[in-house]
């Protein structure tokens, strides 16, 4: 796992992160985590220096603006693995990333993503427009990791699916258990 920096607010709570080796349709081995911003369910165990970290990972690419009936058709993690590998059959999307190393930052304000000096801001993910997150092996043989996070727009309107590769399993799973304990950081904080 490639953490950069891990700094925020004091803060405990139980993280929210289903993780599933058995989705009996894949057709390669893999490790899928998978958060569901709609989950009320918790469990686990989370410290103040897990819900804000910094990551390196490299920009696959994005299927943006779907119609936002499209999203319903892929709330299940296989759907949404199965969407992207199409994708990537059919070309919109490329199996391998650039060169370049990103930095991918998550915290109680939700996904963003900078260049490695941090001067250029790529991609900004609010939390509130975060539909999931999930990660899985990119089944090319080479250990890496896909996670692929799938927003709205302020007005529900249409859909975007964003990928990165991530080093190892091990990094893409503490993305997405630092993205979960944000949310549930930011659902505690509303309900006090």
């Amino acid at each position: 796992m490639e953490r950069l920096r891990a700094t925020c607010h004091p803060y405990e709570k139980h993280v929210g992160m289903s993780v599933d080796s058995s989705l009996g349709g894949l057709s390669r081995s893999s490790t899928v985590a998978s958060l569901d911003t709609d989950s009320t369910k918790s469990s686990g165990h989370s410290a103040a220096s897990e819900t804000c970290a910094e990551f390196r990972v490299k920009y696959v690419g994005a299927i943006e603006k779907l119609p936002f009936e499209m999203s319903k058709t892929l709330q299940e993690p296989l759907e949404l693995i199965n969407y992207i590998d199409a994708a990537q059959q059919d070309g919109k999307l490329p199996f391998v990333p650039g060169e370049e190393e990103m930095v991918l930052g998550v915290s109680k304000y939700g996904v963003k993503v900078a260049s490695m000096d941090q001067c250029d801001v790529l991609h900004r993910h609010p939390l509130y427009l975060i539909m999931r997150m999930l990660c899985y092996d990119d089944g090319l043989g080479a250990g890496k990791n896909l996670l692929a996070l799938k927003t709205t727009d302020a007005k529900q309107q249409d859909c975007s699916i964003w990928v990165y590769q991530c080093s190892s399993a091990e990094q893409a799973q503490a993305i997405c258990k630092v993205l979960s304990a944000s949310f549930d950081c930011v659902l505690t904080s509303e309900k006090s």
